[in-house]
């Protein structure tokens, strides 16, 4: 018997289509995000992600992000304009960088750099410490950004036990390490990232480290893993609303 679709049905499956077009507009992917080599239970997984560390609403609307990377730097990051403060502790080094026009202010040793091709060297570092620094805080928000493929592993269980789905994390043409891939592991009470391998070249089978992703505390109107279980990575996070202007233009 060849199916015919009643009008109730034709209904019922544009009311399910325009849930899940609802759910994408909640959390739509960056512009280059490459859905092409992404599958879509990890893109579903992904929204489950953002969702549990506080929606998409409210990861858009947060402002100001500082924290400690290591004991090494104090970033204090512009979301919303996309500037950064940071101070290198170890060699008294303040960069304060415009991440879009690579534009900004260096000072070492109380010395601000005024020669243009020393300062862009210094910017470009500046950038470079902030993609690392940051991948490290926030990357469970960050997983349709530019670049990036996503792809659902399957179910595991964590060092601590817990039952978790696993995907994995790839990038083309994007940040200063495209080689690199990762896995995280997704609790699946929860659904947060509990757990993160890190490989520095894709074709590896094995990991470079296994490192937990843990201790989540609410800052401002989101989630965040900072002073995690194992002592290392980011510390002291605040989320602020508002900052003063020359936090981003003075030393």
């Amino acid at each position: 018997m060849k199916f015919r679709a009643t009008p109730v049905l034709l209904l019922l499956a544009a009311a399910l289509g325009s849930c899940e077009m609802n759910k994408q507009a909640l959390n739509p992917p960056a512009e280059g995000f490459d859905l092409a080599n992404s599958d879509p239970k990890a893109v579903e997984l992904a929204d489950s992600i953002m969702n549990a560390m506080g929606g998409r609403r409210n990861w858009d609307k947060t402002r100001y992000i500082s924290w400690n990377f290591f004991g090494a730097r104090n970033l204090t990051w512009d979301k919303k304009d996309n500037r950064v403060r940071i101070e290198s502790l170890k060699d008294s080094v303040v960069y304060l960088v415009d991440l879009d026009k690579l534009q900004g202010r260096v000072s070492v040793k109380g010395q601000e750099i005024t020669e243009p091709d020393s300062l862009t060297k210094m910017l470009t570092k500046g950038k470079s410490m902030w993609i690392n620094d940051s991948y490290w805080l926030l990357m469970p928000f960050k997983l349709k950004d530019t670049g990036l493929a996503i792809k659902y592993i399957g179910e595991d269980t964590m060092r601590t036990g817990t039952k978790c789905n696993v995907m994995e994390l790839t990038f083309k043409d994007i940040g200063d390490t495209p080689q690199n891939k990762y896995r995280i592991f997704v609790d699946a009470n929860d659904n947060l990232v509990k757990q993160w391998s890190y490989y520095s070249n894709s074709n590896q089978d094995s990991a470079n480290f296994t490192r937990p992703w843990d201790n989540y505390q609410k800052y401002g109107d989101i989630l965040i893993s900072a002073d995690r279980s194992d002592g290392a990575g980011p510390k002291n996070v605040k989320v602020d609303d508002t900052l003063p202007d020359k936090v981003f233009t003075e030393f």
